[in-house]
Order: C-alpha cells, then sequence, then structure tokens
C-alpha cells in the first residue's frame, strides 16, 4: 500500500463512550434507542421515544466506558500500530441543549485527553463531527433538520471543534453515513413525523439543510485549517441486478442512484438531474434560501469516506423480492453465491473492489475506507482467549481486494480503519454479544461485566498487517 497509508480502527461517542451524564452532557436521541424488540421502530421513527423510560434498558448510557478508559483504549491501539483513529464527537456534551451560544467547557476535557493521546503515539485522529448525533433538544423544541435553524447551530459546533483542535486533527467528515436518513430517519437525524404528514417530503428537507450544513462546514473548515481535509460519508455496497433482465438492471441502479444523491451533492456540488426529476414526480418541493446552490456548488468536499460490509442484490419483481436477507438495515435480496454472517449480512470481499471503483469513477477524488468489519459471537475459551480466525479471514478478503483496487484499478484511498476496532454497542441491534473488536470487552447484553479489556487473535494478526503495510495477511 502507500507509504502513507492511514491503517487504524473505527467508533462512534454514542457506541463506545458512556458517560451519559457526565460534566454536564445532556441527553441526545441516540440516547433513547433502547435494547431489544422496540429498537427499530424508534430508529425507523415509526415509535415516539423522545425520553428514557424505566421500562426499556439503553445501552449507550455506559457503553464500554471509554469516557473512563481512553488512556487504556488508546494504548492498545498504539500497540497495534494504528495509523489513524476516527472517532466522533458527542455535540451533546459540548452543548446540552444544542441551541447555546457558547460551549461547556468540561465537555472538551474527554475529547482533550483523547486526541493528545493519540498524537503522543502517532496516530492521526478522524474526527466525526456528526455520528447520528442530534442533542434531544433540538429534536422536541425545533424538529430537528426539519428546521433550517439546524445548521446554524451545527455551524456554531463546527467553528468551536475547529477552533479548538485546528492544530491537531488533519481529517474531519461531516455526517456519518448521510443517507441513513433516508432508511433510519430518528437514528440519522433526530427526525419524528406526525401522522398525517408526508415522510418524504420532510426526509428530503431534512436532508437539504444537513446538505448545505455540510457545504457550511467545509467552507469555514477551509477558512480555519488550510492544510485539513474534509470529507463526507455514505453507507456504500453496490447493488447488483437479480438476472441480467433489463428490468432488474435498472432497478440496481434506482437503488444505487437513491444512495449517492448526498455524494453527488457532496462532491460534485449540485442536484443530479435524476434526483430533480424524481422530486417532481414524487411532488416534493424542497425549500432553497437564495444563495443555496451556490453554497453548494463551491464548497465540495476534498475526499469521499464510506462504509462497506456487504454487497445488496435487487429485483423488479415484486414476487422475487419478497425473500429477502435478515439484519440489513438497506434490505436486500439473499444472493446465492455469498455466505452470510450470524446476522444475515451476506460477505462479498469482491463487492468492496467494485464498490471501490464505483465510486473512483463517479467522482475522481480520493477514498477513504472508514468502516468495515465483521459482527460475530465471541466465545471466550477456558483459559479466556478469544480464537477469531473467522473475523481474520472476514478482513483479510477485504484487504486483499482494497489491495487490488488500489494496485490494480488505480483507485487513490487514503487509508482503511477497522469498525468496532474495540468491542462496543450495535448501532443496528443495540447488541454487545454482536462483536467487532480487535479487544473483547467483557459485558453482555444486558449491561452486566467487568468492562475489562483482552486481546482476541485478530489483534496480534491486524498488528503484522499494519507492521508490513499490508503485505503479510497470514
Amino acid at each position: 500500500m502507500p507509504e502513507k497509508f492511514l491503517w487504524g480502527g473505527a467508533t462512534a461517542a454514542n457506541q463506545c463512550e458512556g458517560g451519559f451524564h457526565e460534566g454536564g452532557r445532556g441527553i441526545a436521541n441516540v440516547d433513547v434507542l433502547p435494547a431489544g424488540k422496540d429498537r427499530r421502530a424508534v430508529m425507523e421513527g415509526s415509535m415516539s421515544m423522545l425520553s428514557c423510560d424505566e421500562e426499556h434498558y439503553y445501552p449507550s448510557h455506559e457503553a464500554i466506558d471509554m469516557f473512563h478508559h481512553v488512556k487504556e483504549d488508546v494504548q492498545l491501539f498504539a500497540e497495534m500500530g494504528f495509523k489513524c483513529y476516527r472517532f466522533s464527537i458527542a455535540w451533546s456534551r459540548l452543548f446540552p441543549q444544542g441551541d447555546e451560544s457558547e460551549p461547556v467547557e468540561e465537555g472538551f476535557r474527554f475529547y482533550d485527553e483523547l486526541i493528545d493521546e493519540c498524537l503522543k503515539y502517532g496516530i492521526e485522529p478522524l474526527v466525526t463531527i456528526c455520528h447520528f448525533d442530534v442533542p434531544m433538544h433540538l429534536v422536541t423544541k425545533y424538529g430537528s433538520w426539519r428546521n433550517r435553524k439546524l445548521v446554524d447551530f451545527y455551524l456554531n459546533f463546527c467553528k468551536t471543534l475547529f477552533a479548538r483542535y485546528g492544530k491537531k486533527v488533519k481529517y474531519w467528515l461531516t455526517f456519518n453515513e448521510i443517507n441513513m436518513l433516508m432508511h433510519l430517519p430518528f437514528m440519522g437525524a433526530g427526525l419524528v413525523f406526525d401522522p398525517d404528514e408526508n415522510k418524504k417530503q420532510v426526509q428530503y428537507q431534512a436532508a437539504h439543510h444537513e446538505l448545505v450544513a455540510s457545504a457550511l462546514a467545509t467552507k469555514l473548515a477551509h477558512e480555519m485549517m488550510p492544510n485539513a481535509m474534509i470529507g463526507c460519508m455514505l453507507a456504500a455496497g453496490s447493488f447488483y441486478p437479480y438476472s441480467c433482465n433489463p428490468n432488474d438492471v435498472w432497478a440496481a441502479m434506482e437503488r444505487d442512484r437513491g444512495n449517492y444523491f448526498f455524494i453527488d451533492v457532496q462532491s460534485r456540488g449540485e442536484y443530479p438531474a435524476y434526483a430533480k426529476k424524481m422530486l417532481e414526480r414524487e411532488n416534493i418541493h424542497v425549500a432553497m434560501e437564495e444563495g443555496d446552490e451556490q453554497i453548494l456548488k463551491e464548497n465540495t468536499v476534498d475526499f469521499i469516506s464510506f462504509s462497506y460490509y456487504s454487497s445488496r442484490l435487487t429485483s423488479a419483481d415484486p414476487e422475487v423480492n419478497r425473500v429477502r436477507t435478515t439484519g440489513n438495515v438497506m434490505s436486500s435480496l439473499r444472493n446465492p453465491h455469498l455466505e452470510a454472517s450470524e446476522w444475515g449480512w451476506q460477505i462479498d470481499p469482491l463487492g468492496l473492489r467494485i464498490t471501490m471503483n464505483a465510486l473512483y469513477d463517479r467522482y475522481q477524488k480520493p477514498l477513504f475506507i472508514v468502516e468495515n468489519g465483521l459482527g460475530a459471537v465471541d466465545t471466550p475459551d477456558e483459559e479466556g482467549k478469544i480464537h477469531d480466525t473467522y473475523r481474520i479471514q472476514y478482513l483479510r478478503e477485504h484487504i486483499k481486494a482494497m489491495k487490488d483496487a488500489v494496485n490494480l484499478d488505480g483507485v487513490e484511498l487514503l487509508g482503511y480503519t477497522v469498525w468496532g476496532c474495540i468491542d462496543l454497542v450495535s448501532a443496528s441491534t443495540g447488541e454487545m454479544k454482536k462483536r467487532y473488536g480487535f479487544i473483547y470487552v467483557d459485558k453482555d447484553n444486558e449491561g452486566s461485566g467487568t468492562l475489562k479489556r483482552s486481546k482476541k487473535d485478530s489483534f496480534d494478526w491486524y498488528k503484522k498487517v499494519i507492521a508490513s503495510n499490508g503485505e503479510d495477511l497470514e
């Protein structure tokens, strides 16, 4: 891989930090996502939950308590040889309500320590500004991102971060998996819907506000941090047609476009023609202020980051489309040529290469893989060791595909950060048993455990991968 390739790992504040109310932190939309059967309905916005109750368990409140283990955790990342660590900053830790003019100074303490620890070991911080994180006050008072006022609140948050960390952080992402707004609107953007309102109208209006906010944050970053790189982030994975029937091919193309829409705007600087026509057909009117189109056009991102876990399969035939995989947020047909994880996510290393080429051909901007990994049940043996050969195999094959995209296809790639490099709470299910990490954390689905950290077999394997810059994958 290239000489300065950024190998590392990735987490999100609401899935690992804990410290729920410490330092004056406010409550956010991600804090009211319960574990168990109601989680999906709350994430989708079909079940309203705007505060915590006594009947549910909320795994983000403690998560893996990185808030109190930060030095230990970063030291373990450094031992693996990380060149980069991607993490997010909880908006409500700095601005508990979200609409304050000044941040809470105590809220910086954790991030000061985290960033300084990374830099001490030569680890580049990659900061996600908003990872599904909206202060609940902004949800209940303003309606979250449906309200144009959130653009200014978000920019105040960005300005605060850039002023504090601009000399320490080079790589920034404006929104995590921005297209998730269309699939899990409450988790992705804090959106709650009235029974009689046009859901798509609200979603696309909120999307426009996020896109304008992202462009203005990019402008602000370039002004305040001339040497920084700021990127967008897509939940990626190409759609395959179920057959060579042209109708299936068209269906796959349409599904891909549904995800590319956000990145088309962030990278190319304008609403694509197909999106304009779709909004017209659906009778959706996106309210724009004067100057919005110019803001989008003049402030495109420097690189395209994305998550990749699996490819997807679709058909134009309603009967074929009835049999679908489990576990995936973006539903897919079962691909008979692929194996699946314990949660039904289809394992497709070549799909990563296909996706990388599709994105690079489309945008001609550097890519950054900021999430890739395998969620699996890890069972310690009699000595407490975890022999996660299945994870090593998954990552090995995906890294091979990534290398082919770079070395054989000419894709420009900045780095690769494995998702959940330390075990954390699963975003989709709220479980701890769905583990991704190189580092095992002793905690179960009910919140019990010592929180002790221990190395899995994959820890030493990834250490070797990084040390060899991707050459030694055995």
